[in-house]
């Protein structure tokens, strides 16, 4: 069976050289489709053309936390408009990284909520962005999700187990990376363990996390069988198993993708 890698990053320049053969080389290696992601609206005219080119690649649109700086006034109407478009498929990634500290804190808060708003309006699911903000992250949500509820997605979900039940509680999909294989991301594995069983999808997030054994390599959408065996592993699942668990609640996350009956067959097993 195939699998899908819910969170590439294609336009980035580590990919400038060899973007073709990067993409060859994930359907070689089993991957039937890819979300790219965005980091930043300027960046949207590089990411849609990627996705507009391959029948088999979707993408998202808007603003990492970090880039908040470069979009501080960003609003649900700058970001709307991009639901129309047949391959744009979620809004994100955005959210909260207080590690770094690259864009202010009440910026990223601000574009934070005009994406949530965004994707309250148009149905888009919300791409989630979150590290050492657990508590605003919650707050967030809950109150938004209070007012009108919204698909999300705790992508490369690293964060606490309040945080990851509060999520599954507002009905969020989670996101397993190559970070589930590091020697030292034990307490990520615990969390892993705990995710509801049927919203749990994969990703690579290349070009970083690489996962065991291939870490300290550039990252590609190639290398996810390594994480999809290692989510095996964590839940005692059969290789089979989560393919066909994680492809079917990642169609169910991205239900805007549309997906052949013959591509349908190998991602999940069924024509349904």
């Amino acid at each position: 069976m195939k699998l899908i890698d819910s969170h590439v990053n294609l336009h980035h320049a580590d990919f400038a050289d060899d973007q073709a053969e990067v993409i060859a080389r994930a359907r070689a290696a089993g991957i039937g489709l890819m979300v790219t992601i965005s980091d930043k609206l300027a960046h949207a005219l590089q990411i849609l053309p990627i996705a507009e080119g391959h029948d088999d690649i979707f993408a998202t649109i808007g603003t990492h936390p970090h880039e908040a700086k470069d979009n501080p006034d960003i609003t649900p109407e700058d970001l709307l408009p991009f639901a129309d478009h047949p391959k744009v498929v979620a809004f994100g990634e955005t959210g909260l990284d207080y590690h770094y500290g690259f864009s202010p804190r009440d910026i990223q808060i601000a574009n934070f909520k005009a994406h949530i708003a965004a994707s309250q309006r148009s149905g888009l699911p919300l791409v989630v962005h979150t590290r050492e903000a657990d508590e605003d992250c919650e707050q967030i949500l809950q109150t938004a999700y209070a007012e009108a509820p919204f698909k999300i997605l705790m992508h490369c979900y690293t964060s606490g187990q309040r945080l990851a039940d509060v999520a599954a509680e507002l009905g969020a999909w989670f996101s397993v990376s190559g970070i589930a294989t590091f020697k030292n991301a034990q307490a990520v594995r615990d969390v892993i363990a705990t995710m509801p069983e049927d919203r749990i999808i994969l990703e690579t997030d290349c070009p970083y996390l690489a996962p065991v054994p291939m870490r300290g390599k550039r990252n590609e959408p190639s290398f996810l069988p390594h994480v999809a065996a290692k989510l095996a592993e964590i839940r005692g699942w059969s290789l089979e198993e989560t393919a066909q668990r994680t492809n079917t609640a990642c169609l169910r996350l991205f239900d805007k993708i549309t997906v052949p009956d013959a591509l349908r067959t190998e991602l999940m097993g069924t024509t349904a």
